[in-house]
């Protein structure tokens, strides 16, 4: 008996049901946990569909990293849920449309009796390489550049981040490194000689008695 289709529906049921509960969460910590949820079960159905590298991208950077940051963020703040349900119910028209054009379009590319043009069947070599090597061979040779040009630009974008967040504070004391490179040595250091003094003490100051009063 084949289990990939029972485990589809399995996952995909799982799916749906943390894809609505990240939306209807009174909690926002909550939401981010269910979103955790429904990143794993996509995942799964991805590995069931023989896309082992998206699967494993989906753990790793969405799982693995940009939902444990959420997650931390939301945690630290202090994040009024009222407010946030009462946003909600105020978009809630628009993000219907858009969710009821992304169903349609989904069904457009994934449902037979819409696609326009069959789709590609793979060759027994490629079958036995795998889609991930197949996939790295595709992307290192037919699109180096169009990956070296995406990489430019997220790398400027986290530059970009980095200086929008570092702004200049009144409290904070910041070095400039051209003052500092500038320095000379005789700016740095002044030697100067000083003559010597022999500090002067008071005898009834030190419990010692004058030359004259002693007996």
């Amino acid at each position: 008996m084949d289990l990939t289709t029972p485990l589809f529906y399995v996952f995909s049921a799982v799916l749906l049901f943390a894809a609505f509960r990240v939306i209807t969460a009174r909690s926002p910590v909550y939401a981010a946990l269910y979103l955790v949820l429904a990143f794993f079960s996509a995942a799964c159905v991805w590995m069931l569909l023989h896309a082992e590298f998206l699967a494993i991208a989906l753990v790793l950077v969405y799982v693995g990293a940009v939902m444990v940051l959420f997650l931390f963020v939301v945690m630290m703040l202090d994040v009024d849920v009222g407010q946030l349900r009462a946003e909600f119910w105020k978009h809630f028209p628009v993000a219907a449309i858009v969710g009821v054009v992304i169903v349609l379009e989904m069904a457009a590319v994934l449902m037979p009796g819409f696609r326009l043009t069959e789709p590609p069947v793979a060759s027994a070599a490629a079958v036995q390489m795998g889609n991930t090597k197949l996939l790295g061979i595709e992307i290192y040779t037919e699109y180096l550049y169009p990956l070296q040009i995406a990489a430019v630009l997220l790398l400027v974008a986290i530059i970009a981040a980095i200086s929008l967040t570092m702004r200049s504070r009144k409290d904070a004391r910041r070095t400039d490194p051209g003052e500092q490179v500038k320095a000379k040595k005789a700016d740095r250091l002044r030697i100067v000689q000083l003559e010597p003094e022999r500090p002067q003490v008071d005898a009834s100051d030190a419990g010692v008695a004058p030359l004259g009063d002693r007996r």
